[in-house]
């Protein structure tokens, strides 16, 4: 006769694995990918209802059981990516080659109008944009609150709005 395996404290291994699903998750999505949080909140649920229901029989230890379940479910999430990616429409019809003239123009408008601004909206949007930092983390490299970020950001914009209709 078998011995009675012992009782797992759900609460406990949602404790103990959360940071170590979550590491692994951000590692293989990307820290900038928002859907990290989601993934590793579905293979927590995954796991603890797996074992609630009697599919971890205890042949292997928690941890193992937890780290193959991550694995899938970060090699499904690839998988669904790819495949929407299979069926995105095709590039367009490329542009005639005065569009391309008039690109330029508007990409040396834009630098020109850039240039004019102070640099306190130089940087926010270099940081928010061209770094593609988020909200939070523009603040904090600027020293201002992450309201004054998007203040900053929406009069920059303004600005330039303004400056490029002239």
């Amino acid at each position: 006769m078998k011995p009675q395996p012992t009782p797992i404290d759900l609460d406990e291994v949602a404790r103990e694995f959360r940071p170590k699903i979550s590491f692994k998750v951000r590692r293989a999505l990307g820290g900038r990918n928002p859907d990290w949080e989601d993934v590793t909140n579905e293979i927590l649920a995954q796991a603890v209802e797996k074992i609630r229901s009697g599919e971890f029989r205890g042949d292997s230890a928690v941890g193992t059981f937890i780290y193959i379940i991550t694995v899938r479910r970060i090699a499904d999430y690839f998988r669904k990516k790819t495949k929407i990616l299979k069926f995105a429409p095709e590039p367009g019809i490329p542009a005639e080659p005065g569009e391309d003239a008039e690109r330029s123009e508007d990409v040396e408008r834009m630098i020109a109008a850039l240039g004019t601004l102070k640099p306190k909206y130089k940087d926010v949007l270099r940081l928010y944009f061209l770094m593609e930092l988020t909200r939070e983390e523009t603040a904090q490299r600027l020293g201002i609150s992450p309201a004054a970020v998007s203040e900053r950001v929406n009069y920059a914009q303004k600005l330039l709005r303004k400056k490029l209709k002239r």
